[in-house]
């Protein structure tokens, strides 16, 4: 089969490589479409340590069934399928208390860390197991059901917060995750949803999308803004969704006391915390790790049209052309956001 492969750091190369065998409970994909995803690129110069070369990566994804193991029951050759980027056992503490995205023996597709190894989408073929799959509704297409697990993370974030009907919220970082998780806060019944970035693109592109407002962190009167909207308190939830300093900041000031702080983004390792601001102000601060079992609400939320993922798709392209989408994401061309790859 034909691979974008990782073959050093920075280097991919569009080549021939091994057609994947199947186990007994596996399912053979012939892969039609797969997002790059911020983590590939951020991983592709070495620095997040899960993308050791060579690797094919690639872990948003969709395709057809090509072929099924003897021991696989419910999916034939031809089913239209999407599938969990995490690869959870089913059987440990974790996974039977339904939190298989915290799985003791958890792999990520396309990552190859001290751990693991596992062979991802950007190729032709990809073997999955077959309890991590999902069947696309009729109406979704490949490239949008290529969007289910980016928008999972997000849904799952918000799932998080349990928002009620006409609560506040903000959402810091207006990136990809932002944005899904504004439209997703806006189909749970937000009344107002803020909106923060320093990038005026992505702020034109959240109020598009359903922010109430989007304010530039960067001015004085953000703080001030916020208050404003949400009646002097804060907001009831605020969501980070960036992985830096600044912003964790920015979100904890935004929720009011009694609020709940949902940390999404990883961009970094640490990052300082107002520590008194947290606790004197009784904060709920939730991590919030890829997703736990919310790809088929969110197929149908993309069913539905209640979540618009084509408005966030920059270029469909080639799997060949893979190493120059890969180069102008690393060098943040402007307006540029999902690119799907098509083998």
């Amino acid at each position: 089969m034909k691979a974008l492969v990782l073959q050093e750091y920075n280097r991919f190369v569009y080549t021939d490589a091994p057609d994947p065998k199947i186990g007994d409970d596996q399912v053979l994909v012939a892969v039609k479409a797969c997002g790059i995803c911020g983590s590939d690129v951020h991983g592709m110069d070495g620095s997040t340590g899960r993308r050791v070369p060579p690797i094919i990566m690639g872990h948003e994804a969709s395709g057809l069934i090509a072929d099924v193991g003897p021991n696989v029951r419910g999916w034939s050759i031809g089913d239209r399928v999407t599938f969990d980027s995490t690869i959870w056992c089913g059987e440990c503490w974790h996974c039977r208390r339904g939190e298989i995205n915290l799985c003791e023996h958890r792999m990520v597709l396309g990552v190859s860390c001290a751990e693991y190894r596992r062979a991802g989408a950007f190729a032709q073929y990809v073997a999955i197991p077959q309890h991590i799959l999902c069947r696309l509704p009729p109406d979704v297409s490949y490239s949008q059901a290529a969007m289910t697990e980016p928008l999972s993370v997000a849904f799952h974030a918000v799932r998080l917060a349990r928002p009620e009907v006409g609560e506040s919220a903000v959402v810091v970082g207006a990136g990809m995750i932002g944005l899904l998780i504004i439209q997703v806060l806006k189909a749970s019944g937000c009344s107002e949803i803020i909106a923060v970035d320093i990038e005026p693109a992505k702020l034109r592109r959240a109020s598009e999308l359903g922010a109430n407002v989007a304010l530039d962190s960067r001015s004085p009167d953000s703080r001030q803004e916020v208050l404003r909207r949400t009646g002097g308190h804060g907001a009831d939830m605020a969501f980070e969704a960036v992985g830096v300093s600044a912003a964790v900041a920015s979100a904890v000031g935004a929720a009011r006391m009694g609020g709940r702080v949902v940390l999404v983004g990883n961009l970094s390792p640490t990052v300082d915390l107002a520590l008194q601001a947290v606790v004197t102000r009784q904060l709920a601060l939730l991590g919030s790790c890829a997703s736990q079992g919310e790809y088929d609400t969110c197929l149908g939320l993309i069913s539905r049209k209640q979540i618009n993922v084509d408005a966030l798709m920059s270029a469909q392209a080639p799997l060949s052309e893979g190493a120059s989408w890969f180069d102008r994401l690393s060098r943040q061309e402007p307006g540029l956001m999902k690119v799907i790859l098509e083998p």
